[in-house]
């Protein structure tokens, strides 16, 4: 494993200027061409007739692979292959998307919108490549032609050049960037496992409940037989939902020039991830401008739910300041806590009773919205108060430890890109014994 110890800052003098920008002066600069560096070999759709989903032949690969992802998958596959990509072969996406890469982990049939880059091992290591051209993706996009249809040509990707350490330096350089890569893969594992965990406690939770033994079938399912089951209509007329209204403005829907700054922040759908709002995305109106609506008037605590476009994402507002204002995307929902909590009713929103619902609602129209008149006709499942607290509460857990994961996984990715910037261009060097 590389010491990370053995990396050492050059000075600027130990710098020359290329083509490509300053590198050190005992690097070189290389076109992926050059016959001495790397193969090229072109991505060809082979006959429809030769696809198939029974495994016969090799993996089928097009492109739209995700950026810096190694080890791509396929659930298609080609008996008679026109263009074969080998395992450790660098795999560039050259249409749209462009620029994006993989590393093959095995022999795959690769469609128009590949490349495949096979390095000449005597000069230039797979890893680094790799790593030099995530790092230089948006390079490719620079050099694609087309208006509305982004591409890049076998001449483009043979003419690209790359900076060029010695072959001991390049294996150094990937074997530092390897080690962070295996740590986002170890982070994602344990996302990925405890997303799953969530998922099959959600299930339990929100239909057995804890500890029962009786149970009914109702509209919305089988569930304990202690719990009920109300339209929203009804939790709003008795007080339990306290406020059920979107951010539909109509006339007052805010004009462009009128957004600012700074001021009450204008939420919209999008800004929901991972079950937390993004407020770096958020807009901004004026108090003066925002005092101006009757509805979509958030405040901490309340349940948003993303009916439009985005249509099922559920967040609960934090928020330290009076209010928010909601855009045409969201609904808010206030519980009265004496009846209804929070955290219970927005793990029942995200559940399978209250999403299917949803789907239901969206095959009757081509439209991808579910409208609050639509939603006031929905289903709740509601158990007692407490039963409420003690379901909520080891997902809250749950989400808490995913959180965490998260912010771990975007630092060792921020520490990725850092580490690429510095190596990549021989800012840090490696030692070499």
């Amino acid at each position: 494993m590389t010491d990370f110890t053995s990396m050492t800052f050059y000075k600027e003098t130990d710098f020359q200027e290329t083509t490509i920008g300053k590198i050190p002066k005992d690097w070189k600069v290389a076109q992926l061409g050059d016959l001495f560096i790397a193969e090229i070999i072109l991505g060809q759709s082979p006959p429809s007739s030769t696809y198939n989903k029974e495994g016969k032949g090799l993996p089928f690969l097009q492109g739209k692979m995700e950026f810096g992802k190694t080890y791509p998958s396929s659930t298609s596959f080609c008996s008679e292959p026109a263009k074969i990509a080998e395992s450790s072969d660098i795999l560039l996406s050259v249409r749209a998307p462009v620029g994006a890469v993989n590393i093959a982990q095995r022999r795959y049939c690769i469609g128009r919108g590949l490349a495949a880059i096979r390095p000449k091992r005597k000069n230039l290591n797979h890893l680094f490549l790799f790593y030099s051209l995530c790092f230089a993706e948006k390079k490719f996009g620079s050099i694609s032609m087309g208006s509305t249809f982004k591409a890049i040509r076998k001449h483009e990707i043979e003419r690209f050049s790359i900076p060029l350490p010695i072959l001991q330096e390049q294996q150094k350089i990937a074997e530092v960037l390897s080690v962070v890569d295996l740590a986002i893969q170890k982070t994602d594992e344990v996302i990925a496992k405890t997303e799953r965990l969530k998922k099959g406690l959600m299930q339990q939770l929100l239909t057995k409940g804890i500890g029962h033994k009786e149970f009914k079938d109702t509209k919305v399912g089988r569930i304990p037989k202690e719990w009920k089951v109300y339209k929203l209509n009804y939790l709003i007329e008795k007080g339990i939902i306290t406020y059920h209204l979107d951010g539909n403005h109509g006339e007052l829907y805010p004009r462009a020039q009128e957004f600012v700054g700074e001021g009450v922040p204008f939420l919209s759908a999008n800004m929901i991830s991972n079950g937390n709002i993004d407020f770096s995305k958020a807009k901004y109106v004026t108090e003066e401008r925002a005092r101006q609506f009757r509805k979509g008037v958030a405040k901490d605590g309340d349940v948003l739910f993303a009916h439009n476009a985005t249509v099922g994402p559920v967040v609960i507002l934090k928020t330290d300041l009076p209010y928010v204002i909601l855009g045409t995307t969201l609904t808010s929902y206030r519980c009265n806590s004496s009846y209804l909590n929070n955290q219970y009713l927005k793990r029942y929103m995200e559940g399978p009773f209250f999403q299917q619902q949803l789907q239901r609602i969206m095959k009757q129209t081509t439209r991808n919205q579910v409208p609050i008149t639509a939603q006031r006709k929905l289903q709740f499942v509601v158990p007692i108060l407490d039963e409420q607290q003690r379901i909520a509460e080891p997902l809250d857990a749950i989400d808490e430890k995913l959180e965490l994961e998260r912010k771990e996984r975007t630092t060792l990715n921020r520490i990725k890109l850092g580490l690429m910037d510095l190596l990549l261009t021989g800012k840090i060097r490696v030692k070499v014994s």
